[in-house]
């Protein structure tokens, strides 16, 4: 139930966030949030990370809504006994639902934070969630997995 409601959260904040800048930035303006870090860029992203697929949005809806549907189960059935294995799921979820939403109902993604310091492609909240739960799955399974059960 935990990790439902923080995923829950997290698709929360992303649709907030992707809310206020399609209501307050014009498509492709930006305006500063982190000087010479980042800035708040408003794009609307058809296709996947690096714009790959970028014709194919259904078939990135389907994928996403396919991941979505086995997180959910792999949380539901509490696949992994360690919380950090279920917490990498939960953001992993986040970040897939959080744009699935998008991809369902705007056809497209919106993104807005763009680095300034490197050039990196614009992403989202979800964005992150997405990044941060494989890398944290990638620990946890390096880490943890299988070692609970030994100790």
């Amino acid at each position: 139930m935990l990790y439902a409601i923080l995923a829950a959260a997290l698709v929360g904040v992303d649709q907030l966030v992707k809310f206020l800048v399609r209501l307050n930035i014009p498509r492709g303006d930006s305006v500063p949030f982190l000087p010479h870090i980042l800035q708040l860029t408003y794009y609307r992203n058809t296709g996947a990370a690096f714009s790959i697929f970028e014709e194919h949005t259904w078939i990135l809806t389907l994928i996403s809504a396919a991941a979505s549907v086995l997180l959910i189960v792999l949380l539901v059935r509490k696949t992994f006994s360690h919380p950090f294995g279920m917490v990498s799921l939960a953001l992993i979820l986040a970040g897939a639902v959080g744009n699935l939403i998008d991809r369902l109902f705007l056809g497209y993604v919106t993104d807005m934070f763009q680095t300034l310091f490197m050039n990196f492609p614009v992403f989202n909240v979800a964005d992150m969630c997405i990044v941060c739960g494989c890398i944290a799955f990638c620990v946890y399974f390096l880490l943890f997995q299988g070692k609970e059960d030994k100790a």
